[in-house]
């Protein structure tokens, strides 16, 4: 793994950047020799101070950008806010081929059954729901419920946004990337009605 510590507009202390070198090989396990990691180090007036030092990390993985960002009142603390979200992207692209490999036997498996179904001159009727799952639907980050939906290995993820705190639904596009649905309602469907 080859890292890059700079700052931007600014002078970096040797101390900081051992720090990030330091917290960074915690990623050498999840990643190959082939990797490069860029990590800039930059201040910001902010209105709140306790988030004007910015830590921003970029990591290219077999040719893929993985990025983080962490903010904080000091860059070490940033580098530690960054690096929790960093080890859970490196892990989700570490796993991400043996996913889609499982994903890819699953749908041929399909295809094949639902051909042989077509084959045997099974009468064609209206598609029906033939499942309901319930399930808890917990707060958190996007980039949590990113990681979540890629353990699983599902092509969407149902959770709420913590930011929000509304209903989002994650889902991978036919193009690799992902999209996010988000509910836009009036407030009068999203105002809480008084219990009878």
């Amino acid at each position: 793994m080859r890292t890059i510590v700079k700052g931007r507009n600014l002078d970096i202390p040797a101390s900081d950047r051992r720090y990030a070198e330091e917290k960074l090989r915690r990623l050498e396990r999840l990643l190959d020799d082939k990797t490069d990691v860029l990590v800039e180090l930059s201040m910001e007036n902010h209105r709140n101070p306790a988030r004007s030092q910015i830590v921003e990390v970029t990591i290219v993985i077999d040719g893929q950008t993985v990025r983080g960002e962490g903010s904080a009142a000091s860059h070490r603390a940033a580098i530690d806010d960054v690096m929790d979200k960093l080890e859970r992207r490196a892990l989700s692209h570490k796993r991400r081929p043996l996913l889609r490999r499982r994903a890819a036997a699953t749908s041929k498996a399909a295809a094949a059954v639902n051909q042989q179904t077509a084959d045997a001159g099974a009468t064609e009727h209206e598609p029906q729901i033939v499942k309901t799952k319930r399930f808890a639907i917990e707060p958190m980050f996007e980039e949590d419920a990113l990681s979540r939906m890629e353990e699983l290995g599902h092509d969407f993820f149902i959770f709420v946004n913590a930011e929000t705190e509304a209903v989002a639904v994650l889902y991978r596009r036919k193009d690799g990337n992902y999209g996010l649905i988000e509910p836009d309602a009036p407030e009068s469907y999203t105002q809480r009605r008084p219990q009878r």
